[in-house]
């Protein structure tokens, strides 16, 4: 039986930033075990938050430097899309990893598992992002270490231990992301 969607305990900003140090340096399965449970769903999406804003700011200051974007339309797409992208994805992993391949984490201990690598990176990733020429390959670097981190935290958060369910969950996920995306990009 999968464990249910409720909250853990809620951390500080301070604690997330060491945890996702530790994460980023030492990764590995038992490092995120160390810390999946010391979070839950609300600092999470704090955590997520601070990424959006971060990102939301720098992309709006860049638009005065590209006529094909509005400040505010930077801003405020940034401010929504981040928080709405992450919690679809890790959505994905708590369903599909729990449904198709009995996995036993909650959804706080996905998403706050999934935070603590996906903020610095996405935060890293969007300031070296707007270097002309180095933006396309920090983009591909990132989205390969994102790839990493969320095979270890699969087998953490939902703990699926062998290399194919926690592969087919990270797979399946992506494609139901995309999915989801592509329809909620039809609607708006």
């Amino acid at each position: 039986m999968r464990g249910p969607v409720t909250s853990g305990p809620e951390v500080s900003l301070q604690d997330m930033f060491a945890q996702s140090t530790a994460v980023i340096t030492q990764p590995s399965v038992a490092t995120f075990e160390r810390y999946e449970k010391r979070g839950g769903l609300q600092s999470a999406l704090i955590y997520v938050m601070v990424a959006a804003v971060v990102s939301a700011l720098i992309a709006a200051l860049f638009s005065f430097f590209h006529s094909d974007v509005t400040f505010f339309g930077q801003l405020f797409s940034r401010l929504i899309t981040i928080p709405i992208q992450f919690l679809i994805f890790t959505g994905a992993v708590y369903l599909i990893g729990g449904s198709l391949f009995k996995g036993t984490g909650t959804y706080p201990e996905v998403a706050y598992t999934f935070a603590l690598f996906f903020v610095p990176l996405s935060i890293i990733g969007t300031f070296l992002g707007i270097i002309p020429i180095l933006g396309w390959l920090v983009s591909v670097l990132i989205s390969i270490v994102l790839v990493y981190f969320g095979y270890l935290a699969v087998q953490s958060s939902m703990n699926l231990r062998e290399q194919i369910p926690a592969i087919a969950t990270l797979v399946l996920s992506g494609i139901a992301y995309l999915a989801v995306g592509s329809v909620l990009a039809g609607l708006f």
